[in-house]
């Protein structure tokens, strides 16, 4: 978790960025330069990342449905705190499910939803890990996209197509998002 702790820019309310998307589809880089875009601008930001959470908080669960739901569960919790005491949260956690994030939507005030878009093929030649690899061949069980779904948003509030877009075109979309909705000066 990164927080900024530069003097703070006044933000009409708090509220949470959602990135959800494939596994190496963009989400912890976009997150990240997310991040230190809005730092610069003087904001009080908050980053959630789904692998630094599940090594630390949640290295207990593991990826079966009941223990996505947890880990989501617990990431939502603290995402809400953080919003309720007006920062800005960026989060980035496949959050594979439907269900899942509208109940997460349900639960957060100004709640964005950022849909990060690449096909499998391209998520799998990013995968510098080996893990849809491992996945294939029946070494990584209930993995994303191979042998356990990802259902897209249908209506995401924001969505990056990191396959034909740069990081930084994907970045500033997200800007453009939030001072287009008032969310930032």
């Amino acid at each position: 978790m990164a927080v900024n702790s530069s003097k703070k820019r006044k933000i009409r309310n708090g509220f949470v960025i959602w990135l959800t998307g494939l596994p190496c589809a963009g989400k912890t880089t976009i997150g990240d330069k997310l991040f230190e875009a809005l730092k610069k601008k003087g904001f009080s930001v908050v980053r959630l990342d789904g692998d630094a959470i599940r090594k630390s908080i949640n290295k207990n669960l593991g990826f079966s449905k009941k223990d996505r739901d947890r880990n989501l569960e617990i990431v939502s919790s603290m995402a809400k705190s953080l919003n309720d005491k007006g920062n800005i949260v960026i989060t980035s956690f496949v959050s594979p499910y439907k269900k899942q994030r509208e109940k997460i939507r349900k639960k957060i005030r100004n709640f964005i939803e950022i849909f990060v878009n690449a096909p499998l093929e391209v998520c799998e030649k990013r995968d510098k890990k080996g893990l849809y690899k491992k996945a294939r061949i029946g070494k990584i069980k209930n993995f994303t996209g191979v042998s356990d779904p990802y259902e897209p948003p249908t209506n995401p509030d924001v969505e990056l197509k990191t396959d034909k877009e740069t990081i930084k075109e994907s970045v500033n979309k997200v800007i453009k998002y939030l001072t287009k909705n008032r969310y930032i000066e």
